[in-house]
């Protein structure tokens, strides 16, 4: 595996990669890897000739610097999951080598990209579109790979791939937990023993809430969630809609869309964990 920290390098390296005619596959990470990237990676392993991991703490994407600065930054771990995992170039760049200069292009999917993580942490999804537009543009992959656990940012990218033209097969990976069931994060390294304890609620919640909607309507299993979150000492719902799982707009009736999904976001404590959970599908 090659470690590699300019675009200079990492093209240079792939260069010989499409002299052969090799398909490139792409998994985009900001680091602080676990179990969930590691099924993106070796996912894209199995599918492509050659798998390229980015790690880098984009900026441009935080609307709260704190959150920014306690993101948690292991780049030697990271390389060491990635090397077990079979990929074939770790491209790890400064702020200065992604950003020579400001990215002030504005990037707009309404009405995707306004509700939900739109609403609640503006300007984070334009932020998403610059550096993985330049990534793309930087790796120029065949399929690029991104968890299910962020359902609004695969929609939005999928969005901004086909607006952009990038012509990239973009490949969305389920969900991986825990063995008790909590969806694996970065951000879970950030949790108290307490806090840990309190989070399992969320993904608990909202299987239960699966149950519940079978024999109530979509307001009344929104309003359930709720009560049952905000029940639990140390968590805060910050949201929970329930949606059309291609559009990401509010439904009011089971029987609106043949697709349909929960999307949840709770503060335990400190820290603001995001999961969701499919009611339909065909």
């Amino acid at each position: 595996m090659k470690v590699v920290f300019t675009v200079k390098d990492l093209q240079d390296a792939l260069a010989e990669q499409r002299a052969l005619n090799k398909t490139i596959g792409f998994v985009p990470t900001m680091g602080a890897l676990h179990k969930g990237h590691a099924s993106l990676v070796k996912r894209s392993v199995d599918e492509n000739d050659v798998t390229v991991v980015s790690v880098f703490v984009n900026p441009t994407q935080f609307n709260d610097s704190t959150d920014l600065d306690k993101y948690p930054r292991t780049l030697e771990a990271d390389c060491e999951l990635l090397g077990d995992c079979g990929a074939s170039i770790v491209f790890a760049p400064s702020v200065g080598e992604v950003y020579p200069e400001p990215d002030t292009r504005e990037f707009s999917y309404a009405p995707i990209d306004t509700v939900m993580e739109g609403k609640f942490r503006p300007g984070h999804f334009n932020g998403v579109c610059q550096v993985v537009s330049k990534l793309f543009n930087m790796v120029q992959p065949t399929r690029a790979y991104f968890g299910e656990k962020d359902f609004q940012q695969l929609a939005v990218i999928r969005a901004m791939n086909a607006d952009q033209k990038f012509g990239i097969d973009i490949v969305g990976c389920p969900i991986v937990r825990e063995d008790d069931g909590l969806a694996m994060s970065s951000r879970n390294t950030r949790l108290s023993v307490e806090e840990r304890k309190n989070a399992l609620n969320i993904s608990r919640t909202l299987f239960k809430s699966r149950t519940f909607a079978a024999d109530n309507t979509v307001a009344e299993t929104i309003a359930k969630v709720a009560e049952w979150i905000n029940a639990t000492p140390g968590l805060e719902l910050e949201y929970f809609e329930i949606v059309d799982g291609d559009t990401l707009q509010p439904v009011e009736d089971w029987n609106e869309s043949p697709y349909i999904v929960g999307c949840i976001t709770v503060f335990c404590g400190p820290v603001r964990l995001i999961d969701n959970i499919v009611y339909k599908e065909l």
